[in-house]
């Protein structure tokens, strides 16, 4: 089975919805080191493709705080871009279309995939989101810790005033956000959203919502999971839920070393044998509080598609959940811009 599940692993595309640069100081990122994900530990794990995400934290919500988090967002897209034109002696290009993705594997090069996270950098601007896809960002998720202008988060932040709700949901802003989103392309991510905010977007969004960086709440009831009736929502909107390596959200009150594949894929068989497998994907969030035992960075990838192989995923199912089933929901999102 071994054998088989590694030829498999590193024939596919392989894509990780969900991984975070270091800001604004940091490791080389084309050399080994500490981080989870670098380019040569891409190599070795086979993984063809990464989503690499401009992470904005939440502050104060006044417009100089909005107008620095912009700002952080445009200069962290902006080096993302840049890690493809500076010389590391490994291939690689700017991939932000579902069939540049789909190419890069075919041209044995690595596919760096720009996405924002946190709608706090929107601040009251809509034109920002479209200054995001001009920078190849492919999804923004609408929220972090914390409410913003555009809508409720799951992770109230009590330090900076928030109430257990603001918007119930979506902001009237947040519905044009989730517009705009829609007009250039750009795919609505609904992790660390409240399930007012998600079931809302799911309603407003002409293409379905992601999830790209979640688990399943009956497996381990965190609020950044999401409950059945979440998943079946994901599924009527012809969605996606990435399954990820966060160990909190896999097995509660778990330590790292205590998670497993084993646990990690529980997740994934719960989401498939409720939604379907064209609705489940998987996501790390290496370098934002992804990793535990034995995916413990990019380079052990392989250990997921050899436990999924174990328990009957053949090559086709393997292929939508490790990024078939998010490049589909991309081409619907590219098909809406006017």
């Amino acid at each position: 089975m071994q054998p088989d599940a590694l030829s498999i692993h590193r024939n596919i595309v392989t894509l990780d919805t969900h991984i975070d640069i270091p800001w604004p100081t940091g490791p080389d990122p084309f050399q080994d080191g500490p981080r989870k994900v670098d380019l040569p530990k891409m190599i070795r794990g086979g993984l063809s493709a990464a989503c690499f995400v401009a992470y904005v934290p939440q502050t104060g919500r006044t417009p100089a705080a909005e107008d620095a988090a912009y700002s952080r967002a445009i200069a962290m897209l902006d080096q993302i871009n840049h890690m493809a034109r500076t010389p590391s002696g490994i291939p690689m290009r700017i991939a932000n279309r579902a069939d540049a993705i789909v190419a890069a594997k075919r041209d044995g090069v690595l596919a760096i995939v720009p996405c924002v996270e946190n709608g706090f950098a929107v601040g009251a601007d809509l034109s920002r989101i479209g200054a995001f896809r001009q920078r190849g960002a492919i999804y923004m998720t609408m929220t972090h810790n914390g409410h913003n202008a555009l809508a409720d988060s799951c992770s109230p932040r009590r330090d900076l005033g928030d109430r257990e709700t603001e918007h119930a949901g979506l902001s009237v802003l947040g519905r044009a956000a989730v517009a705009a989103m829609n007009r250039v392309g750009m795919l609505v991510d609904v992790a660390h959203t409240s399930r007012d905010t998600m079931v809302q977007a799911a309603e407003a969004s002409r293409s379905p919502i992601v999830s790209t960086h979640s688990c399943v709440s009956a497996l381990c009831d965190h609020s950044r999971n999401m409950t059945d009736w979440q998943l079946d929502v994901i599924r009527d909107v012809r969605g996606v839920i990435q399954i990820t390596a966060v160990s909190a959200f896999l097995k509660l009150n778990a330590r790292p070393e205590e998670v497993t594949v084993a646990d990690f894929a529980d997740h994934i068989d719960y989401a498939v044998n409720r939604i379907g497998i064209d609705h489940v994907g998987i996501s790390s969030d290496f370098d934002g509080g992804g990793g535990f035992s034995d995916w413990h960075d990019v380079s052990q990838s392989p250990n997921i598609t050899i436990e999924l192989a174990r328990r009957g995923y053949d090559r086709g199912a393997l292929e939508k959940l490790w990024g078939g089933n998010f490049l589909r929901v991309m081409r619907v999102a590219e098909g809406l811009v006017n």
